[in-house]
């Protein structure tokens, strides 16, 4: 994505900088003065936008930073292993050490929730508390959690699958079809930004280098291990992620506590953006 041509477009863009870190490219937001440091990590196809309601809000209370993940929006793509879940945890602890910026909180939408707990596991963090909404902790039940990551694989190695993507998704109504897949409904202005997210091959093969790479098969092993605060937020009308299994995760951790909206999808924080900035401040213990 260009961001000289949609920088003036972008959702809190006075507040984004890029930084080099770990090999990528990153493109960041940050506000905040004070309180605890708190990381917003967004999901697979995303990007910091859709914090974009949340963000300066949050930074009223504490110092919040929000990244593009690798390949995502304005992040550069990672190579090798960077686009794994491990790749990225790794990749983000690099970013953050560079930015002498010790993060005490997470709040992670989907895939970013796994690669927050990952971050928990895999370094002597131990955060105050990780927010995780409509979390993607487990593999996918049935079919899909067998095909989705082979068949992101086949098409994530060609540069014509993304282009071809980018052109279709582009189409009258094809959009409309996919954020409904969500189970969301979002306002005109959120759907204009997904828009242009789609619209970018070079967004769309990071979305499918990430989802090639993704191995969720030791979430059931994981979850248990992970002894901070873990507070779930789950849109009863999900259709990504399906609630079933932030019930199941709320069975392996040792300290969680499930909140279902039962009105809202898998975009439940772009859906609902007080509601969800309300909760996030009760949890992080900020009201």
């Amino acid at each position: 994505m260009d961001w000289e041509h949609q920088r003036e477009k972008w959702p809190n863009s006075d507040l984004s900088r890029f930084v080099t870190a770990a090999g990528v490219r990153w493109h960041i937001q940050q506000a905040g003065t004070h309180g605890p440091r708190v990381l917003l990590l967004h999901g697979t196809g995303a990007s910091l936008h859709t914090w974009r309601d949340l963000l300066k809000p949050l930074a009223q209370h504490a110092q919040v930073l929000a990244i593009d993940l690798p390949g995502h929006g304005f992040s550069s793509l990672a190579v090798g292993e960077g686009m794994s879940l491990p790749g990225m945890a790794h990749g983000i602890t690099e970013l953050l050490a560079q930015l002498a910026w010790p993060v005490q909180a997470f709040i992670g939408h989907s895939a970013g929730a796994a690669i927050a707990a990952h971050m928990v596991l895999d370094t002597p963090l131990q955060p105050e508390v990780l927010i995780g909404i409509n979390p993607a902790w487990l593999p996918l039940p049935g079919l899909a959690g067998l095909l989705f990551p082979p068949a992101a694989k086949l098409l994530a190695m060609t540069t014509l699958v993304p282009r071809w993507f980018a052109r279709q998704a582009s189409s009258p109504g094809v959009l409309e079809k996919l954020l409904q897949s969500t189970g969301s409904v979002l306002d005109a202005r959120g759907m204009a930004l997904y828009a242009q997210l789609v619209a970018s091959p070079a967004h769309a093969q990071g979305a499918l280098n990430m989802m090639a790479a993704w191995d969720l098969s030791r979430g059931r092993e994981k979850l248990p291990q992970l002894r901070c605060p873990v507070q779930l937020l789950v849109g009863g009308k999900d259709a990504t992620v399906p609630p079933t299994q932030a019930r199941q995760a709320m069975d392996l951790l040792h300290n969680g506590e499930l909140t279902e909206w039962p009105a809202y999808g898998h975009l439940v924080h772009e859906e609902a953006p007080v509601a969800t900035l309300l909760y996030c401040l009760q949890k992080l213990r900020l009201e």
